[in-house]
């Protein structure tokens, strides 16, 4: 039985998100946030709490026995961009694309 979680809009780029995502995918769930705990990246933060609410959801399922829960599958997807401009030389401007994140977690039995 699978246990999701959804996190959308989330201002964090996916790239970096993913670099994040890839180290516990396929982990056991308590692996996974012991992984994320001491890891120094903005994304670990983010993903460990969806992460936490993904095991939060099986919980309300009693047919789950949460220990044995692991990452079956971990996507980052890109979501919209925020578009900002920088002042340049001689009156013009840059583009700024402050980029954000959808995150999907789901969860099932060994």
């Amino acid at each position: 039985m699978e246990a999701k979680a959804l996190a959308k809009f989330i201002r964090i780029s996916p790239q970096k998100a993913r670099l994040v995502a890839d180290t516990v995918r396929g982990k056991s769930v308590e692996a996974a946030l012991n992984t994320l705990r001491f890891m120094p990246k903005k994304g670990a933060r983010i993903i460990k709490k969806v992460i936490e609410s993904a095991v939060a959801n099986a919980e309300q399922n009693e047919s789950i026995d949460v220990d044995s829960l692991f990452v079956k599958k971990i996507n980052i997807d890109g979501g919209p961009m925020l578009k900002r401009i920088r002042p340049r030389a001689m009156g013009r401007a840059a583009r700024i694309l402050k980029r954000t994140s959808h995150i999907s977690v789901v969860l099932d039995e060994q």
